[in-house]
């Protein structure tokens, strides 16, 4: 490692470098150490705005020579602490490499910088005929969901993130700069760098251009929501949906405590039991043929008041609910911190992965919502604890070990979208074993100073 450097000189070198876009201001800071997590803040020593590659490239040579931890940072919606800066050091704020730098439309790929939101980009694509499917709810940035993999409402169609990211620009943690792959739809050109460095959390390299898969905006689009008396018949008709070769885009679960949230929050009159909000895409033919398939499916689960969305207010409004559970699950308990979770298992044991957790959480006499993406088997939970009640948020911990451990002996994962951050580190050994020794030589040898987002997926470098 090069000689340590106090980050007052490193924040003098890079104020002389790009000037007030290097901040030590406390305000800059406390913003860059928090997150939608529940974990405290973790600020960093100093915050840098770059503007171009060869900016990240100059700082990054800068922090490797000064021994100084580096963190990527988007727009902070991360869920476990993935952009936390546990041993302090520069926060990289990809604010400003926020542009689209391409539309191939006639191949169906951008590329963007990191910065760049999902919506924003999308509202870039509009006069295109194109759109950027990966919808986590947050309008989170495209750097921050390639780095933890992220996923949400429509992977069931168009898949996660490591199925529509196709190349990446990365600085290395001694400063080189790498391209992973050309924009060829297929390859195979040796290792597959883009998948190495989707969801490795910055703790590899700096991610700083991306090029993605774009889709056709669907000629139609309709939505549906379908109400049932049990969590079981929910997801049973979730399945036999995707058994059946519906080509659905969207099949969202959200359990009985959430309805009653979303109710509340936007002065809703949904029925409080398990419900199912579908979408489908394509002609118009096509998506009737798909709703009228789903309904069927749901009435022989029982399902209850199958109602359609075509007009785009209505499945906004419909969307809206969905995409505002956090803050509906909040106001469940007024003052509440909400410890969030997620665990993904195959569709065959998502039932009885659910139904248990929901019964744990019932007998420990917790206040905690699920929303699911049970078309691909993943879901989450809302644990609700008062923060100045440190037994709860133990109680919150040992309920989080237990649904994890549930969802790994069914063959499953402890996070199907949220990432490792600083939340799952003990999980990751337990779902994968020897595996992560193969991760840390891979860490090792690309950041052999550890410099690269300590803290993350392996522990290390934890600030007191």
């Amino acid at each position: 490692m090069g000689p340590q450097v106090s980050a007052s000189i490193l924040a003098d070198r890079l104020t002389g470098m790009i000037g007030p876009r290097a901040s030590v201001a406390r305000g800059v800071l406390d913003q860059h150490g928090q997150s939608e997590s529940h974990y405290r803040s973790l600020p960093p020593d100093i915050v840098v705005f770059p503007e171009t590659t060869q900016e990240v490239v100059e700082i990054v040579k800068l922090c490797a020579g000064a021994g100084m931890p580096i963190v990527p940072f988007g727009v902070g919606t991360s869920l476990e602490g993935n952009a936390a800066a546990v041993a302090g050091g520069v926060c990289f704020d990809f604010a400003r490499m926020n542009k689209v730098l391409a539309v191939h439309d006639s191949d169906m790929d951008v590329v963007v910088q990191p910065g760049i939101t999902r919506k924003r980009l999308n509202a870039e694509l509009r006069n295109t005929g194109l759109f950027f499917p990966i919808d986590p709810g947050a309008d989170a940035s495209i750097g921050g969901m390639t780095s933890t993999r992220a996923s949400g409402t429509m992977a069931v169609r168009y898949g996660t993130m490591k199925d529509n990211v196709m190349a990446l620009e990365v600085v290395l943690a001694d400063g080189r700069v790498i391209r992973t792959a050309r924009r060829a739809r297929k390859s195979a050109a040796g290792y597959d760098l883009t998948r190495m460095f989707v969801g490795a959390e910055g703790t590899l390299g700096v991610i700083t251009e991306i090029t993605l898969k774009v889709h056709p905006v669907p000629q139609a689009i309709s939505a549906a929501i379908c109400s049932f008396d049990t969590l079981h018949d929910a997801v049973d008709t979730a399945i036999s949906v995707i058994q059946s070769a519906i080509p659905v885009a969207r099949i969202e679960l959200l359990d009985d405590v959430m309805m009653g949230g979303i109710n509340a929050y936007a002065k809703l009159g949904y029925r409080e039991t398990a419900t199912l909000f579908f979408e489908f895409h394509g002609t118009e033919a096509s998506v009737a043929e798909q709703a009228e398939a789903a309904q069927a499916i749901a009435a022989d689960h029982g399902g209850h008041g199958f109602a359609w969305a075509k007009a785009p207010e209505d499945r906004s409004r419909l969307w809206h609910a969905r995409d505002n559970t956090l803050y509906a699950g909040l106001g469940l308990r007024p003052g509440a911190r909400a410890v969030i979770t997620d665990v993904c298992v195959p569709i065959s044991r998502l039932a009885e992965c659910l139904t248990e957790t929901r019964r744990d959480a019932d007998e420990h006499g917790f206040t905690a919502p699920i929303v699911g993406h049970v078309g691909d088997g993943n879901f989450h939970m809302l644990i609700l604890i008062d923060p100045a009640k440190p037994d709860e948020a133990e109680g919150a911990k040992a309920l989080q070990a237990r649904m994890v451990a549930r969802a790994i002996a069914m063959d499953g994962t402890c996070t199907g979208e949220h990432g490792i951050g600083l939340g799952k580190i003990d999980y990751l050994t337990d779902e994968l074993g020897e595996a992560v020794d193969v991760m840390r030589s891979i860490k090792t040898a690309l950041d052999p100073n550890g410099l690269m987002n300590p803290g993350k997926i392996f522990a290390s470098g934890a600030k007191a």
